[in-house]
């Protein structure tokens, strides 16, 4: 969670970090503050509440003369968000000020060796530890690097981190470790950051820290140390072709709406180089050194686990490898059976997701390859990999995942026709009709989204008034009922449940009355006259229903909600943005915060 910056160049150094902050607000927005130096003093200025009250207190400073800088937007962990646990953090001294995301284990117990030796604490956060931490580091040691080193042995759990110290001008010291953190190399200024997005505007070469790696920068240069020795690294930065423009809104009200949207250009971008037009063939080239699995775990949390769930259905039907889904935070504390013939395979939007990441590790301890499935190039799931492919769906903002999961399920396509071909597993029905059926979606999907739009519009407009909603699907719709339900819990603050249909009856019926209404997948396939059966159980209840289903379906809800037919599961992609706009819809209608809803945020790396 949170979001870091840190500046130092030849430009006014608050501005470019406000600016990036507002970039970053999507990992945290529950608090905000900057740091600077001016007249031989470190000035902290913090607030309470989103990065517009930070705004306007900075509208009252003149500091145009401070050219370096750390800010901080948060996400709380560690003690309510108010504005004396708002980051930056200085120590005791007013030497150091720091800002960190991440979570210190073992804050407590450094906390009350250090008050024994008279410090006073005026937080509740584990991050002022770290900072008085590495304050006393710095009397002990001759170099701040080395303050650092020596703090940082001391220390439990996760952190990426930045600060500056009033005796070294100029200079910033960042590290990293389970958090993600990267610097942005200008001409004469350099950036460290959370994310790419937060200094997008001035460079586009960018350096991923590993863990355990620590930056000592100015504006004309930067140095890589490993934390533990402080042995000088080497490392090549890349270059992200990612422009502004992807980062804003594009006219759009709303990130999520914008993200919906461009979904048909997601699903363009993750078939491009993949599957050939013209042969009507595929290729995985980052699957070329792997086998294929005898038995596939999948590991992910959120949209990601639903994902997985959803890909469990194709992968067993056409390549007939056994498929477990698992929970990442659980996956990681249980005793684990695996076969060094198995495989598993991580699914991250932002590749920093800390439950994934630590099954991961696990994983690999065990000698068992990981297949990693994200979206940012240089995370930390795709550094950490045995092999990893990208899902290539650009910067996603809004806090609520749209896009980041129809590019999953692109690629969750391809991976079950890949390794149902490799096997011979294949049916000629698959090979005939999803390759073909993929490459027509994005202009089949860009035209239905307006009117999908419009009824979701109608229908949220409709059931506004509930406080309650299930989610029913049956086979490969009961991933996206979970999905569906998710996203209105997440966004419109409406409690959802999504189950399997069969699995209404084993209990949660008890619950259908008319003010507690029922959203149904009730689309063509095999198992409709199931569902059917499910809706008529709702009906004898008194429970209202929306029904997404096909035409001719002869579904007799009073509410039907008819999307396109296409064949098999690529009839997903219709019913996916359908729950998405319908949650969005809601969300707007009930004058929530559509990309920033309360408690979340973009990047989940803590436990």
């Amino acid at each position: 969670m949170c979001g870091i910056i840190g500046y130092a160049g030849h430009r006014p150094a608050l501005p470019i970090i406000v600016e990036g902050l507002k970039s970053l607000e999507y990992r945290g927005y529950d608090s905000a503050g900057i740091a600077y130096m001016k007249k031989d003093r470190i000035n902290v200025v913090r607030s309470e509440g989103k990065l517009s009250v930070l705004e306007k207190k900075l509208e009252r400073i003149n500091a145009l003369s401070a050219t370096y800088g750390i800010g901080h937007t948060r996400w709380a962990t560690h003690g309510l968000p108010t504005e004396k646990n708002a980051h930056p953090h200085i120590d005791d001294q007013g030497r150091l000020a720091l800002v960190h995301n991440g979570i210190i284990e073992n804050y407590q117990e450094l906390k009350d060796a250090l008050q024994k030796e008279g410090h006073k604490f005026w937080s509740d956060t584990d991050t002022e530890v770290l900072a008085y931490l590495i304050s006393k580091g710095a009397r002990l040691k001759d170099s701040i690097p080395e303050a650092i080193s020596w703090a940082l042995k001391q220390v439990d759990g996760s952190y990426a981190f930045a600060l500056i110290d009033l005796e070294n001008p100029g200079k910033i010291w960042a590290a990293r470790n389970a958090s993600p953190l990267l610097l942005g190399l200008g001409a004469g200024e350099n950036f460290v950051a959370s994310d790419i997005p937060a200094f997008l505007p001035y460079t586009r070469e960018v350096i991923f820290l590993e863990d355990n790696q620590m930056v000592e920068m100015d504006a004309n240069s930067w140095k890589l140390y490993d934390v533990e020795t402080l042995e000088p690294l080497s490392k090549k930065n890349q270059h992200i072709a990612w422009d502004l423009q992807a980062a804003q809104k594009s006219g759009y009200k709303h990130f999520m709406l914008k993200e919906i949207f461009e979904q048909p250009q997601v699903i363009r971008d993750c078939l491009a180089g993949r599957v050939d037009e013209r042969k009507q063939t595929l290729d995985i080239p980052e699957l070329k050194t792997m086998d294929v699995p005898k038995r596939l775990s999948i590991v992910a949390c959120g949209t990601s686990y639903h994902a997985g769930l959803w890909a469990k259905y194709i992968i067993e039907s056409w390549a007939r490898i056994p498929v477990q889904v698992e929970i990442a935070s659980e996956f990681r504390y249980r005793s684990l059976v695996l076969d060094k013939d198995d495989l598993v395979l991580a699914i991250s939007q932002s590749g920093e997701t800390a439950d994934t990441l630590a099954g991961m590790r696990i994983v690999r301890e065990k000698g068992v390859p990981v297949l990693g499935l994200c979206n940012v190039v240089g995370s930390s799931v795709a550094r950490e990999s045995d092999a990893v492919i990208y899902t290539q769906a650009g910067p996603e903002i809004s806090v609520a995942s749209t896009k980041a999961m129809c590019s999953q399920l692109v690629l969750l396509t391809l991976l079950a026709y890949y390794w149902g071909e490799k096997k011979g597993t294949l049916r000629q029905e698959v090979r005939d009709t999803i390759l073909p059926g993929l490459l027509a979606l994005p202009k089949q999907l860009k035209e239905e989204l307006p009117m999908i739009r419009k009824k979701a519009k109608k229908l949220a407009r409709e059931y506004a008034w509930a406080k309650s909603f299930f989610y029913l699907g049956r086979g490969i719709n009961f991933p996206l009922a979970l999905e569906g339900a998710l996203k209105l819990k997440e966004i419109s603050y409406i409690h959802a449940e999504g189950y399997a249909s069969g699995e209404m009856k084993h209990g949660p019926i008890a619950l259908i009355e008319p003010d507690f209404p029922t959203f149904a997948l009730a689309l063509d396939d095999f198992l409709l006259p199931k569902v059917k059966s499910n809706l008529k159980e709702v009906q004898a209840r008194g429970g209202r229903i929306i029904a997404l289903t096909h035409k001719g379906a002869n579904i007799q809800e009073e509410d039907t909600w008819v999307i396109p037919r296409v064949r098999g599961p690529l009839g997903s992609f219709f019913v996916l943005p359908a729950l998405q706009l319908f949650a969005y819809e809601m969300a707007v209608y009930l004058g929530k915060d559509v990309d920033q809803p309360r408690n979340l945020a973009k990047s989940v790396t803590v436990e």
